[in-house]
């Protein structure tokens, strides 16, 4: 059983910047798939940014504005978000895939408007 808890969501102007932490509850350094998502209201949950395998992936929507990042001595899984657009609006959930199951965080709400 992995337990993932996000935190760093908020209330955001658009062009601003949040950065979004998952703490796991045990080591991930061999968890193969880690990654964030998000879903928008009336919308199904898409893969915002991820690790598989060691190789990185983003969203079309969100090249070159988000950055994922593990830490795996703090046990952590990090996104800067930059120039946050209105549609990025959304909860974001933290993701963890390994041979004992899918795991979940229970999500934080990013909310980008002015």
């Amino acid at each position: 059983q992995v337990q993932l808890v996000e935190s760093g969501g908020g209330l955001v102007q658009p062009g601003g910047s949040l950065r979004l932490s998952c703490a796991s509850s045990r080591n991930i350094f061999n968890i193969n798939h880690m990654g964030w998502y998000r879903q928008a209201p009336g919308k199904q949950r898409e893969l915002v940014a991820a690790f598989t395998s060691g190789v990185i992936s983003y969203a079309d929507s969100v090249k070159g504005r988000f950055t994922i990042s593990r830490d795996n001595a703090k046990n952590t899984l990090s996104l800067q978000m930059n120039n946050l657009k209105p549609e990025d609006t959304a909860v974001y959930y933290c993701n963890a895939v390994e041979n004992s199951g899918t795991f979940w965080g229970q999500g934080t709400q990013v909310t980008v408007s002015s």
